[in-house]
């Protein structure tokens, strides 16, 4: 990689970075309409349906079985997309659903995903630690911290990755799911050729059953909340918004303080440093 090849990718990782948190200040402005509607489970859908689907065996932030929730009303539609890409060849990959505020705290803060990103912003800033909420604002871009910014606990998004049918190999989209660097953006100008065509494609297999993809996250498709209003330009309030779920009959329940910070600041720096002490350590 040549000198002006690392700026370029510098500069397009910052200014992505930057949209998408910008993206995530205004979701926590946007009006939602919370609709009551419940739950239902992903694999009992797909369960008799002829479509083909596998679902993600790894725990959240290595503790939390997936919750493979979405509301009701986009059953039909995950159903048709799935079957959409089972008539390309493609096999759909659910790698996650509904999460509590609880996996979300705990998935933001996780090793897993905060020493990557704390890795990314210093190759951001060229070997430098920048201040304590640079990185916060990274970590929000990628992974919402507070429940109204993160449609994942509006159980109206959905991760996906997506195989081929008949030999299980994955559809290269450039990058692996949880890829968090210069490649994670849907338009990313540093995906191949090939990578980039795959996006498009699954994007549109999705789009034709009402799924928007996350422009900052090439995995993360949703309905009905607040990003696809924004997104769309609908004017019209979201209909779900981040729920409390009981998993025993599917009803909801609005979380009690949707805007309030899944982190305190004093968690946050204790666990960047934490990160900084594993760096070092392995360094």
């Amino acid at each position: 990689m040549t000198s002006d090849d690392a700026s370029q990718r510098r500069s397009y990782w910052a200014a992505q970075m930057d949209e998408a948190y910008a993206f995530m200040q205004r979701i926590g402005q946007y009006p939602v309409r919370e609709c009551a509607e419940p739950v239902a489970s992903l694999r009992e859908a797909v369960a008799g349906s002829g479509v083909e689907v596998v679902f993600s065996d790894t725990l959240i932030a290595g503790t939390f079985p997936r919750l493979f929730f979405l509301r009701e009303g986009l059953i039909p539609a995950f159903l048709e997309a799935a079957r959409d890409l089972n008539r390309r060849g493609w096999l759909l990959r659910v790698e996650d659903g509904y999460r509590t505020t609880e996996m979300q705290r705990h998935l933001s803060l996780t090793p897993a995903v905060l020493d990557r990103i704390l890795a990314k912003v210093l190759w951001e800033f060229d070997g430098r630690l920048p201040a304590a909420e640079v990185i916060f604002r990274r970590l929000s871009a990628l992974t919402a911290t507070t429940p109204k910014t993160g449609t994942h606990m509006s159980a109206s998004a959905m991760d996906i990755s997506v195989l081929r049918l008949d030999d299980r190999v994955e559809v290269d989209r450039g990058a692996p799911y949880l890829e968090m660097s210069e490649l994670t953006p849907m338009g990313s100008p540093f995906v191949s050729a090939e990578g980039t065509r795959h996006r498009g494609l699954i994007t549109l297999a999705m789009g034709r059953h009402g799924f928007l993809p996350y422009p900052y996250e090439f995995w993360h498709y949703n309905q009905g909340d607040a990003y696809d209003e924004m997104l769309t330009g609908s004017g019209k309030p979201g209909r779900y918004g981040a729920v409390d779920v009981d998993l025993a009959n599917g009803r909801v329940s609005p979380t009690a303080a949707p805007l309030e910070s899944l982190h305190t600041p004093e968690a946050f720096q204790k666990a960047l440093d934490e990160a900084l002490q594993r760096r070092h350590a392995g360094a």
